[in-house]
């Protein structure tokens, strides 16, 4: 198994870990880009050579998941959060009413933000369950008359990720992909939108891609001011206003990855399933200690999200695994526990050396279980 450096092996939430060889490819433009001879930090977003890059980047976003030249790509500003208001604030205008999936944390600010501007349905919600599943087809309440239905697709907080496309036909379907775009291929023409910020699976903070089937933009309205109009930014092609042009070429170079060096979205999958069967591996070999919290059938593939027997085996676990080089394991804030996020850029390696960590850590603990935090084994 191949040894990495601590500094590689990062689990966090978000951000989530680049790929090294564009990490080294921003480390050479951050001096200079060699086609400009500029820093990129100092290069104009009117320049010649950035629309080059956007240009690129929409093609390569359209490339990988298999759209049609028609589909709009925009590089947009607010995280997901924007589009939180933004989509609403478009859509729900004359009195309409949207459904909305309640599946955990992330789904909950999303409605939230939504109930501002109109009326919402609740197609179905996981509160009962504590969000611990996702809804089967026969138990979302869906409605023809609905402007749109929106969802998140990976709820990173309770690690849960639908692995099919929930939804009606004949309604708009709109998804958060915030921390699963580019992460598997999937059916991406069922949806009239798609939006996603970047700092999970496809680069720095400061970028969100929303992606329009152009049908579905020639319904929005026109008349809402520039910055939250989606027919003006993408008139604009995402230059509407000074855009983050830093965090726009990591996309870049990050799409350039998965195409030329991973080789598509197939590939990426593979990757990414061969990270999450390890991990889930391990709790499931020790499901007296390690105890998941989705169910299986909703695991998703992006955050291994579990707990161990308490609170206090669950901080000593946090202290021995920080020692031992992983970084980003705290459970969200909400619900505690362990969170290992395993985004497109973390090597399989690492989550090979957290699945062994976890193995150990196990065995060494079970017979100490009556011993104090401070009396732990020490892990190399």
């Amino acid at each position: 198994m191949m040894k990495l450096n601590a500094n590689q092996l990062n689990f966090s939430g978000g951000p989530g870990a680049l790929p090294e060889s564009v990490l080294q490819q921003l480390h050479t433009a951050m001096l200079c880009v060699p086609e400009v001879g500029l820093s990129i930090l100092g290069i104009s977003h009117r320049s010649e050579w950035f629309a080059q890059v956007v240009h690129e980047l929409e093609d390569n976003i359209r490339h990988l998941m298999g759209l049609p030249a028609s589909t709009r790509v925009l590089m947009m500003q607010g995280g997901a959060t924007q589009q939180f208001s933004m989509l609403p604030m478009n859509l729900l205008r004359n009195g309409q009413s949207a459904d909305y999936i309640h599946s955990g944390y992330w789904s909950g600010k999303a409605i939230h933000e939504a109930e501002k501007s109109g009326k919402l349905q609740l197609a179905w919600s996981g509160k009962s369950d504590q969000f611990a599943r996702l809804p089967t087809d026969a138990e979302l309440q869906l409605s023809a008359q609905a402007a749109y239905f929106h969802y998140i697709s990976n709820e990173t907080v309770e690690g849960l990720q639908f692995h099919r496309v929930p939804g009606r036909e004949d309604v708009p379907r709109i998804c958060d992909m915030s921390s699963d775009l580019l992460s598997a291929p999937g059916a991406f023409n069922r949806y009239a939108m798609i939006y996603a910020h970047a700092q999970k699976n496809i680069g720095p903070a400061g970028v969100t891609l929303v992606i329009l089937r152009d049908d579905f933009l020639s319904c929005l309205p026109s008349d809402l001011p520039g910055f939250i109009n989606y027919h003006a930014q993408a008139d604009a092609h995402s230059i509407y206003n000074t855009p983050p042009v830093f965090a726009i070429y990591s996309v870049l170079l990050v799409t350039r990855w998965l195409r030329d060096e991973i080789g598509g979205l197939h590939n990426i999958a593979k990757r990414n399933q061969q990270k999450a069967d390890c991990l889930y591996q391990a709790i499931d070999n020790h499901a007296d200690f390690y105890r998941g919290r989705a169910a299986v059938a909703d695991r998703s593939n992006m955050n291994v999200v579990f707990n161990l027997p308490n609170a206090e085996i669950e901080q000593a676990f946090l202290q021995a695994a920080h020692q031992a080089g992983f970084s980003g394991l705290n459970g969200h804030r909400s619900i505690g526990g362990i969170r290992a996020s395993i985004y497109n850029g973390l090597e399989v390696a690492a989550a090979e050396q957290l699945a062994d960590f976890m193995q150990t850590f196990s065995k060494r603990y079970k017979p100490s279980r009556s011993h104090t935090v401070g009396l732990l084994p020490a892990f190399a």
